[in-house]
């Protein structure tokens, strides 16, 4: 299980680079991780913003249901909207963030499994969600 934060602020979606796998480094996706056994999902997901972002984050609603990766079978991605409760998001695990207009969702590249999710977070952006 993978969980992954839609963090949204003023109307911007927050995108991560990734540095590795080699596979992978390079590519964008939603801040988040992997969740350790006898952890919950949103629990998880607080824990990996703090890790990878330094910032504490609130959590909203969740987008879609499970959402397949590339990473073996049935692994699956959940998302979440979130916002910022404290703090400022650094690249701590990444080699570079970005604040994401609406018309900025599709300037960078997104991971293949990340990538479906997008235009479903497109509504909250306008705040018509």
């Amino acid at each position: 299980m993978v969980v992954g934060a839609a963090i949204i602020a003023a109307g911007r979606l927050l995108a991560a680079q990734r540095g590795e796998p080699p596979e992978l480094a390079g590519g964008w996706e939603f801040p988040g991780g992997k969740v350790d056994p006898g952890e919950s999902d949103r629990d998880a997901l607080v824990r990996e913003c703090h890790e990878e972002l330094g910032v504490k984050i609130a959590l909203g609603d969740r987008i879609g249901g499970d959402w397949p990766l590339a990473l073996g079978a049935g692994s699956v991605l959940r998302v979440w909207t979130a916002e910022l409760v404290e703090g400022r998001p650094q690249p701590l695990e990444h080699l570079a963030l970005r604040w994401l207009a609406p018309d900025e969702l599709y300037d960078v590249a997104w991971l293949p499994g990340d990538l479906p999710i997008v235009e479903a977070i497109r509504p909250y952006l306008n705040g018509s969600a």
